[in-house]
């Protein structure tokens, strides 16, 4: 930021010099700024972290550059410094919390109008990435589970089923259009995975982490994906799933489509499942004779995965609409009885 302009009496000298506040995301690894950080860090003449244990100072001095650790002049002290002498330079590393202070101070000079203020100027020596808050979750996981008497004796079983609760909280919010419960749901499914992960990296004989859980999946998503990371060329969704499946099939050497389709899960989505492995092998499949509402379910579930209907959403559409209508049946009747 540069200081506001302010009226400056005639006898008072002209703006000069310039204090640099330089910013750092923790998220990045040090030592890894910006090209006009390291310039304004090799060009001033004083560089100051307040911070005695800032995690740049050892890549700084290894650069060369000298840092007075600990040192957190006052904005009188910094300003005369940076005016006197036709100008100087002065880089401030700001630690994790900021500088409060010193911006408060060299706030209430600037705008004093009394004062021949340096240049003043925030500069981001790095920025978050994409994704970099995930490792803040990494971290604070990692706290939780060392600390926290119930989350640091949780098993993976023990787990299942708030995983299998928070994955119908996601549809519900999906499906009800609520972007708010679908941020928050979203973050709670997560925090099942990275929990899930912390508990197995303590596995004594079988430990992996969560690194590995997004090392595995990056790899399968390029591998499955060669039309997007390779040469293939795929046109459509549907040569995108066929590819997918062929992929598939090829990495776990199965004897069967119907190898890897959990039996365990709703039946509707179970049925759709089924029927879509055997549409997409090409397989012209005639269904079980059988009576009762088991077959007649199975043949609806078979017909609208056909049509490219998810049968589970529409019968969980279907059901908000009974529940919307029993609640206003309890309308009703609550008004049929205070009428009488």
């Amino acid at each position: 930021m540069t200081a506001p302009d302010s009226p400056v009496p005639a006898d008072a000298a002209a703006p000069t010099g310039r204090i640099v506040l330089l910013t750092t995301s923790h998220r990045v690894a040090p030592g890894l700024l910006s090209w006009p950080a390291w310039q304004a860090l090799r060009g001033a003449h004083r560089v100051l972290a307040g911070d005695p244990d800032h995690p740049q100072l050892p890549y700084l001095r290894d650069a060369g550059v000298e840092v007075e650790p600990g040192a957190a002049p006052g904005a009188r002290e910094l300003v005369d410094y940076c005016v006197a002498e036709g100008g100087r330079t002065a880089v401030v590393i700001t630690s994790a919390e900021g500088e409060s202070e010193l911006t408060d101070g060299l706030a209430r000079l600037a705008g004093s109008g009394r004062e021949a203020m340096p240049d003043l100027e925030l500069l981001p020596g790095s920025y978050d990435l994409p994704g970099a808050r995930l490792l803040d979750l990494v971290q604070v996981m990692d706290r939780v589970r060392a600390e926290c008497p119930w989350s640091g004796t949780r098993t993976n079983e023990e787990l299942v089923k708030y995983g299998i609760e928070e994955a119908y909280e996601l549809v519900e919010a999906i499906e009800e259009g609520d972007r708010e419960a679908l941020l928050e749901e979203l973050g709670d499914v997560l925090l099942q995975v990275v929990f899930h992960a912390r508990i197995a990296q303590d596995d004594p004989e079988h430990p992996f982490s969560i690194d590995d859980v997004a090392g595995g999946i990056v790899d399968k998503l390029i591998h499955r994906h060669p039309h997007v990371f390779g040469d293939e060329a795929a046109e459509t969704p549907e040569d995108v799933r066929r590819h997918w499946l062929r992929t598939k099939a090829a990495e776990k050497r199965r004897d069967s489509v119907t190898e890897g389709v959990p039996l365990g899960q709703p039946s509707l989505a179970l049925t759709a499942k089924l029927a879509f492995r055997a549409r997409m092998a090409g397989l012209d499949v005639a269904l079980p004779d059988g009576a009762g509402i088991g077959y007649e379910l199975l043949a609806l579930a078979v017909r609208a995965e056909a049509d490219g209907v998810d049968p589970e959403a529409a019968l969980r559409a279907a059901a908000r609409a009974y529940r919307d209508a029993i609640r206003a049946a309890e309308g009703s009747a609550a008004e049929g009885s205070a009428a009488r």
